[in-house]
């Protein structure tokens, strides 16, 4: 399989999308723990005990969102470099590696995101009781 430079560049855009919006989860975290944090010293309900669990695992599957995510840029970049010095069959692979690193950050962000929905489950049950 032969590719030319701009097929890892074609990743760019999107790496660097997905990126921002992983961000913005992670920020969002950012104020909800602080509000858990206020709501846990008031009361140590068990709403809020197993909020925290729940944060605490989309806290660590963000991070490896971005971890994956940020490795698969980097391998785009470094794929780049092998065809820019004719490393055609290296930079093929290396590619294919970005790629699969990819394909794991957007799966560990549809099971982030399946967390977030039992979230929001424990909310709406508060709500009920």
């Amino acid at each position: 399989m032969e590719i030319d430079l701009t097929t890892p560049a074609l990743l760019f855009s999107a790496i660097s999308l997905i990126m921002l919006a992983y961000t913005n989860r992670f920020l969002s975290y950012a104020g909800l723990v602080r509000a858990l944090k206020e709501q846990h010293q008031k009361s140590h309900s068990s709403v809020t005990a197993a909020q925290i669990a729940n944060l605490r695992k989309r806290l660590y599957l963000t991070r490896a969102m971005q971890v994956t995510g940020i490795a698969s840029l980097l391998l785009c970049v470094v794929s780049m470099f092998f065809i820019y010095i004719r490393l055609h069959l290296a930079s093929v692979y290396i590619f294919g590696f970005a790629l699969v690193l990819l394909i794991i950050s957007l799966t560990i962000s549809v099971y982030e995101i399946y967390i977030s929905v039992k979230a929001l489950e424990i909310h709406l049950n508060d709500m009920d009781d």
